[in-house]
């Protein structure tokens, strides 16, 4: 199994910057979840996220800069991007933008498309860590590919804990959901994912931003497979009672179930609780997990992404 180290110790992250330079994979927490990192600039270390996840090698992964500054170095901006990256970062935004010829990031990290994902973390170890690394970081969460993404330690460990040399512990995730995902494909704000910043909130800064579409078998971006973020329990969703054979997971206070994402209707705990619970209730009594409708505002639309995509149809 992996060592653990603890985020906030100088010289556990100075050990985890170290291997993620010497092309080993390094699970560190985030704001959003737990990201699974490799040097995006080593081709061979980013094939190896790929192996240790069993993801799809079409599937596009992010690079995790530690400021705004280093963009230049690797792609193309516009108004757009540049008027989201100084209100949102640091913080849970990705943004999709066009690939310089000189990028050094590895092609294989952006699936061989000609556009780069890229995010600056607010999380202050996540943050330290990459200043020392001095290289981008591709880190999608730190779970096999499809299934529930991790925002503990004790998650990744239980998910990839025999494939990372090192996982840093720096608590349980703030956010609990994934970063937003925004691309340019004509110069124009596309929602590609929508997640720890809302739609309502881009818009306030960007105007009008356009919904994108997902593309199973081409995805743009990370998180538009069809089935995702799933437990190995099916979901049913928009659930009022639990049936025979379930166990229900609650959303405000007209559910009186043992586990409810937030009895006060807060969406942003919700957001913080979500996957911890599907984990917890996945491994408890019950064949599916029937889930309360959540509103579709504010978090809760990244919320109910993530869960409709844990209950599609998983791929045989």
């Amino acid at each position: 199994m992996a060592s653990i180290g603890r985020a906030d110790r100088a010289e556990d992250r100075a050990r985890a910057a170290a291997l993620l330079r010497q092309g080993e994979l390094v699970a560190f927490p985030t704001e959003t979840v737990y990201g699974l990192g490799a040097d995006a600039t080593n081709g061979r270390a980013v094939a190896a996220i790929f192996a240790a996840k069993q993801r799809p090698a079409f599937n596009p992964l992010i690079a995790h800069l530690a400021d705004v500054g280093a963009v230049e170095a690797f792609a193309l901006w516009n108004d757009a991007a540049r008027a989201l990256a100084e209100a949102f970062w640091p913080g849970a935004l990705t943004l999709v933008l066009p690939r310089r010829n000189d990028c050094a990031i590895a092609p294989i990290a952006s699936a061989g498309l000609d556009s780069v994902a890229l995010r600056v973390p607010s999380h202050p170890d996540a943050h330290a860590l990459l200043a020392a690394v001095q290289r981008p970081v591709a880190a999608p969460s730190a779970n096999r590919s499809g299934r529930i993404s991790p925002t503990t330690a004790a998650h990744v460990e239980q998910e990839l804990g025999d494939k990372v040399a090192l996982i840093l512990d720096g608590g349980p995730c703030e956010i609990g959901l994934e970063s937003t995902v925004v691309g340019f494909p004509s110069g124009r704000p596309v929602l590609l994912r929508p997640g720890g910043i809302s739609m309502e909130q881009l818009q306030a800064v960007a105007g009008a931003v356009v919904v994108g579409s997902d593309s199973a078998d081409s995805p743009s971006a990370p998180g538009q497979l069809a089935s995702h973020y799933a437990p190995g329990k099916g979901l049913r969703l928009n659930a009022t009672a639990a049936g025979s054979d379930e166990v229900l997971l609650g959303f405000g206070p007209n559910f009186a179930a043992a586990h409810n994402l937030s009895p006060k209707g807060d969406l942003i705990e919700a957001a913080a609780n979500l996957f911890a619970l599907l984990r917890q209730l996945d491994q408890e009594p019950g064949a599916a997990i029937a889930v309360a409708p959540i509103p579709e505002d504010g978090l809760g639309r990244a919320i109910n992404d993530r869960l409709r995509r844990a209950a599609a149809p998983r791929p045989c």
